[in-house]
This record gives C-alpha cells, sequence and structure tokens, in this order.
C-alpha cells in the first residue's frame, strides 16, 4: 500500500481468538457502557431538573457528563460489535470519526477538569469573589472555551494523522483506532509533524496539570485554616470528588502515553488503554455521588417522581 489513500479498512485489536471470549469481552464491554449510560444519564437529568443544582460546580459537572458519555460512545460500541459479529474490520471513514471524536472529547475532558479545579480555587479561596468571577456568562464562556479548545486539538492531530502516508500494513494494534497505533504505520519522515503537534500537545497539558496541583495546594491551605470541623468536611467533600477523577483521569493516561518502550506490549496496551478510555466513564458518576449530599437528594427526587408516574 502507498499511501493512506488506498486504504479502504483498517483491522483492530481483537480482544481474544475463541468465540466464549469474544462473548466475555461483549458481556463486560455491555455492562460497563450500560452502567456509564445510566449513571452519565442520571446526573445529565439531575442537574438539569433541578434547580438547587443551577450552580457553576455542576453546571461544569453536567459537561463532564456529556464529554464521559461521548467518549465511551465512541469507543466500546464498535469493539462490542465487532466481538460479537466475530470481526475485526472498521472502514478508513470510521477509523477517521474515532481518530478525531475520541481527540475532541478526552481533549475537551481534561481541558474541563482544568477549568472545574479553578471553579473550586475561586469557591474556597476566594468565596466573597465567586458571583462575580464564576457568573453565568463566565461560565458559559469558559464551557465553550473547553468544547473549542477540545475540537481545534482534535482537527490538528486528526488532519495530520491521516495526511501522512501509510505503508506498513492497516493492522492496528488496539480496539478503537489511536492516534498511536496509526503513526506507527506510517513510512514517512512526515509523522515528525504530529511528533511536533504531540509535544506541543504534551506541553499544554503539563501546564493545565500544573495549574491544577497549584490550584489545589492553595485551596488545601486555606481549608486547613478553617477553625470550624464541619466547615472544613464541607469543602473537604466539594473538592475530594473532582481531585479522584483527575488522579484517575491523569494517572492512567500519563502511564499509557508515558510509558517506557520496554515496558510496552500489546495486551499491555490493550489493558490501559481500557483503564483510561472505558473505566472513567463509567466510575465518574459514582464518584461524584458518593459524598455529594445534594446530588444525592436530586436523584432522590427523580427516583420517586418516577415511582409515582408510574403508579
Amino acid at each position: 500500500m502507498s499511501s493512506s489513500s488506498s486504504l479502504n479498512e483498517f483491522l483492530l485489536l481483537a480482544f481474544a481468538d475463541t468465540r466464549e471470549l469474544q462473548l466475555l469481552h461483549f458481556s463486560l464491554f455491555l455492562g460497563i457502557y450500560l452502567a456509564a449510560l445510566l449513571g452519565n444519564s442520571l446526573i445529565i437529568t439531575a442537574v438539569a431538573c433541578d434547580h438547587h443544582l443551577h450552580t457553576p460546580m455542576y453546571f461544569f459537572l453536567l459537561n463532564l457528563s456529556v464529554l464521559d458519555l461521548g467518549t465511551i460512545s465512541t469507543t466500546v460500541p464498535k469493539s462490542m460489535a465487532n466481538s460479537l459479529w466475530d470481526t475485526r474490520a472498521i472502514s478508513y471513514s470510521g477509523c477517521a470519526a474515532q481518530v478525531f471524536l475520541f481527540g475532541f472529547l478526552i481533549g475537551g475532558e481534561y481541558f474541563l477538569l482544568t477549568v472545574m479545579a479553578y471553579d473550586r480555587f475561586v469557591a474556597i479561596c476566594k468565596p466573597l469573589h465567586y458571583s462575580t468571577l464564576m457568573g453565568s456568562r463566565a461560565c458559559v464562556r469558559m464551557a465553550a472555551a473547553v468544547w473549542g479548545s477540545g475540537f481545534l486539538y482534535s482537527v490538528l492531530h486528526t488532519g495530520n494523522t491521516f495526511s501522512i502516508p501509510l505503508c506498513q500494513g492497516h493492522t492496528v494494534d488496539q480496539f478503537f483506532c489511536e492516534i498511536p497505533q496509526i503513526l506507527k504505520l506510517s513510512c514517512s519522515d512526515s509523522y515528525l509533524r504530529e511528533v511536533g503537534l504531540i509535544v506541543v500537545s504534551l506541553s499544554l497539558g503539563f501546564g493545565c496539570f500544573i495549574f491544577i496541583v497549584l490550584s489545589y495546594v492553595q485551596i488545601f491551605t486555606a481549608v486547613l485554616r478553617i477553625l470550624s470541623e464541619q466547615g472544613r468536611n464541607k469543602a473537604f467533600s466539594t473538592c475530594i470528588p473532582h481531585l479522584a477523577v483527575v488522579s484517575l483521569f491523569v494517572s492512567t493516561v500519563m502511564f499509557a502515553y508515558l510509558k517506557p518502550p520496554s515496558l510496552s506490549s500489546p495486551a499491555l496496551n490493550l489493558v490501559v488503554t481500557v483503564l483510561y478510555a472505558v473505566v472513567p466513564p463509567a466510575v465518574n458518576p459514582l464518584i461524584y455521588s458518593m459524598r455529594n449530599k445534594e446530588l444525592k437528594e436530586a436523584l432522590n427526587k427523580l427516583f420517586q417522581l418516577a415511582l409515582v408516574q408510574q403508579q
């Protein structure tokens, strides 16, 4: 194959060769996918319907749930369908769509987590200025910047990736079309353009990470100065879920993309990718609802309303 234009399809990495294990993979992914759909849909509905949750923190949480739903819906259904129908194929256009959507959503999620750290910083360290700094217009602009940055990030990477000639076969060593695996199929020095973009992305990602860390250093410093134990607990309860989500996201992504080549293997790469691309969208709603009293009350109202309507 002389170039990527001659490719009609790619072959994705199969989770298993035997029919029984393929069906097991389908069942496991189906369970995780349904859990993610249910959890994130409940949060979106609760935030949208309960006026008590119409605050900046929950507005950004709603956006996070939308991004999580999009991320897991981009990769998991195709992988489940391939296991169910015993195939590995994905069309060229389908692969390009996966690369674009995954980059758009995962990039947007990271930018959103950075904005959410800023929201918690203002709420705890500058409470008197919170309504001014985090007004409705400011929140909408921040959300628009998050989605716009994710879109631009993905357009640049997708355009560069699929403009590179591919002649090293058409087998992608991952369960979805992932940029690093597609770059391995390149036979041209033009992949250096993509490497340059990746370096810029890592620099931007590192900058966001430093911003989050510095925000939480100031947040915890401010919280420890609160004299009331109840006040400290309340402040911690609004920060710990976000910090847990950030830690899960950053640790898995960093291990996936920055691990030394000596640790790379198809099986390990597969497991690590599942940990950062599939598990967080299913786990994030649980993390946010476990210690959030307001969200629990809103969800209880939803369940009670649903029971009343059934009766």
